[in-house]
């Protein structure tokens, strides 16, 4: 462990990074407490304001004063959730930490059921929530749903306890958003994954998982499950969907040349159909230019239909068809911003474990 942090006194430490979710944070909270009160753990909670303009800050301040846990709050500049997440690792005392986005309500039994397993097999430290979206969210807030089946459909279809492990990586969905480890291989992932550029713009889930499962197997079980209500409206899905494209690169850019390839292929190929387009249409050449647009947006559609096989909500479906015509330019624009902050790991993954970050290891 690297010096510089606190001794581990706890048994566990949730840290939950916040920015601008004052509306969602009481019931993250007493959720997450349910979940703590069920099992026989010594714990406590720390929220991160990042560089929130809402009430967070007092919103926090005012459940800590009946909450049944030590629940502490931490302010910093606007610097994204990787340093968020940072901050609060660096801060805890616990040797585990569970990693809990503000939206994110933890099942009742969720963590009794981490803490019955380990029980009965220690080895299986290092846990991925499988997150479930709100039925109850607005049409939007679905969107993902046929992305995330077209991807892992397999699972999503029918939920099983798995290890995902380094070369099973790209077949389970995974994320930090509810995440169980100790905080030892938490504090190493972090440092070996550290942000070379501006953190707000850095993966902070998919490098720092994949860091792990290269050393140690990951539990993905519906028995630790969590409620994820997405974001409400069309301008916050707009502005996730530009971070999402900027995020995809630094989470793949480098890891093969198939990813290197796609990646590329996927900023060119707008510009490239657009061309074309445009030239036809110039040429006097309609009837073509009709065909190709009409071939775009079969091609927009088809991971629709792919996710409907895999056992997609129809609810997803309708909102990927909805809002495919908000996503596609943001998604790309992410993209070139990505290729552009990030475009030096396309040909080399750097794995330098960082030992000298803020603090630590001096």
């Amino acid at each position: 462990m690297a010096s510089g942090l606190p001794p581990l006194a706890l048994d566990t430490t949730v840290v939950i990074p916040s920015f601008n979710s004052a509306s969602y944070l009481a019931s993250t909270l007493e959720a997450c407490a349910a979940a703590l009160s069920r099992t026989s753990w010594s714990a406590e909670v720390i929220v991160v304001d990042d560089g929130s303009t809402d009430a967070t800050s007092e919103v926090v301040e005012e459940i800590a004063r009946t909450f049944p846990f030590a629940l502490r709050l931490m302010t910093q500049p606007n610097s994204g959730r990787f340093l968020a997440r940072w901050a609060g690792i660096e801060a805890a005392s616990g040797r585990n930490v569970l990693l809990l986005d503000s939206r994110v309500l933890l099942g009742p039994e969720s963590l009794r059921h981490i803490e019955s397993a380990l029980d009965a097999d220690p080895s299986r430290q290092i846990w991925n929530g499988h997150a479930v979206t709100d039925p109850a969210a607005p049409l939007v807030g679905h969107f993902w749903e046929v992305p995330v089946h077209v991807y892992w459909g397999d699972f999503l279809g029918n939920p099983r306890p798995v290890e995902v492990r380094a070369d099973n990586f790209n077949r389970y969905p995974k994320g930090t958003g509810v995440f169980f480890v100790p905080r030892e291989v938490l504090v190493d992932a972090c440092l070996a994954v550290w942000p070379e550029k501006n953190a707000a713009l850095a993966s902070d889930d998919t490098k720092l998982i994949r860091h792990i499962a290269e050393a140690h197997p990951i539990q993905l079980d519906p028995g630790f499950w969590a409620l994820y209500r997405p974001r409400t409206n069309a301008r916050a899905f707009i502005r996730h969907s530009y971070g999402r494209g900027t995020f995809l690169v630094d989470s793949f850019g480098g890891t093969s040349r198939g990813w290197t390839a796609g990646l590329l292929g996927l900023a060119a190929l707008p510009v490239a159909g657009v061309a074309a387009l445009l030239g036809l249409s110039l040429s006097g050449m309609l009837p073509w230019a009709g065909w190709l647009a009409a071939g775009a947006l079969v091609v927009g559609a088809s991971p629709a239909v792919v996710a409907a096989t895999r056992g997609c909500p129809r609810r997803g479906l309708g909102a990927y068809l909805a809002y495919l015509p908000l996503f596609v330019i943001p998604y790309w624009a992410g993209l070139i911003r990505g290729l552009r902050v990030h475009g030096s790991q396309l040909s080399v993954r750097k794995h330098a474990r960082r030992t000298a970050v803020n603090g630590v290891g001096r």
